[in-house]
């Protein structure tokens, strides 16, 4: 494949050219013109040529995919979109705050990883923090499930140390030197989870944000009176309003954030789907894994905890609160990409 590539013909770039510019609002998210797009497929095709090497590793080792599978996307995605990131950084002239929102099976953070590998390459220190890292430890969630019972798994609005993640953006965005950013690891106390050695960085550049409600707003109580399944008893209903209520909580966390950027399943019930795949994957190579019954359980506490209809459809049509969206199919694929600002 670097034969290929370091090769690029005349007919190829002819091909490309036409192809950038086919799907209209990809094109404009990507700021690509008639104008410039010589020089985007041009940067973009040495850009390939010099992350090849790190991408096909990455691919064999943490994805146990062929790097020519995934060529595509690196392509069509993962490229213009740190070169989009890191074009930001450059002028902000200040450490970037990237936050990406994405549910479970999204992919968001394979595309963390990915974009840091890309972002290094154009000179870029990025570090990745995920919603999780910013867990209450495991004995305040202890005090707070006997205070809630309601909470019976980590993760909804409340599970977090909101001042820890202020914390963070605030270091990333003063370009502290040292960064410390905390993690959190989900195997400790039998799968409860706990805190553990936090990771420190000399600086960065770009912290790429995400979670499955980074930048989620709380909505008109009034909603849930009408709300989709599985709100579906009046005790649901008061959980979603007692939840939408923490989430005024997380508004400082998602005020520092400079962008965001929204992974969005066509339809929201194919994470059901992806997490029982999941699952099964885990079960086949000998690890203990959850029913389909209870992966339905699990994915249904979250639906009633910040339903997607509720919550993230009217977000990602809201131009003032996301830059870019990224559509997903049911077979993980990309489908639509666009910025909320070229969309009527």
């Amino acid at each position: 494949m670097i034969n290929l590539w370091a090769g690029v013909t005349e007919s190829w770039l002819k091909s490309a050219r036409e192809t950038a510019l086919a799907d209209n609002l990809r094109a404009q998210a990507f700021g690509i013109t008639p104008e410039n797009v010589d020089q985007v497929i041009q940067e973009r095709s040495h850009l390939l040529k010099s992350i090849w090497p790190a991408f096909s590793q990455f691919c064999q080792t943490t994805l146990q995919a062929q790097p020519q599978d995934m060529l595509q996307v690196l392509w069509d995605v993962w490229l213009p979109l740190a070169t989009k990131i890191a074009s930001c950084r450059q002028d902000l002239k200040r450490p970037f705050i990237q936050g990406i929102l994405g549910g479970q099976g999204t992919g968001k953070t394979t595309m963390c990883k990915v974009l840091s590998l890309i972002l290094l390459q154009l000179g870029y220190r990025s570090v990745s923090l995920s919603l999780d890292d910013l867990y209450k430890t495991y004995s305040d969630r202890l005090e707070l499930t006997q205070r809630d019972p309601r909470l019976i798994w980590r993760g909804p609005p409340g599970t977090h140390d909101i001042d820890l993640g202020l914390n963070v953006l605030d270091q990333i965005h003063q370009g502290s030197s040292p960064v410390t950013i905390p993690r959190f690891d989900k195997s400790a106390y039998g799968g409860a989870g706990d805190r553990t050695t936090p990771e420190v960085f000399t600086s960065a550049d770009i912290l790429l944000f995400e979670g499955w409600f980074v930048g989620a707003r709380p909505i008109n109580p009034d909603a849930f009176a009408t709300a989709p399944p599985p709100i579906i008893t009046d005790a649901d209903r008061e959980f979603a309003r007692d939840l939408n209520c923490q989430l005024r909580d997380y508004l400082p966390l998602w005020e520092r954030l400079d962008s965001l950027i929204v992974l969005y399943p066509t339809d929201y019930r194919y994470s059901l789907g992806w997490r029982q795949q999941a699952e099964q994957q885990m079960i086949t190579t000998g690890k203990a894994g959850m029913s389909d019954s209870e992966i339905e359980q699990f994915v249904n506490y979250f639906w009633r905890s910040l339903h997607p209809e509720l919550f993230i459809k009217p977000l990602v049509k809201n131009p003032a609160l996301v830059d870019l969206v990224i559509e997903i199919h049911s077979d993980h694929s990309f489908g639509q990409i666009y910025s909320n600002v070229n969309v009527s």
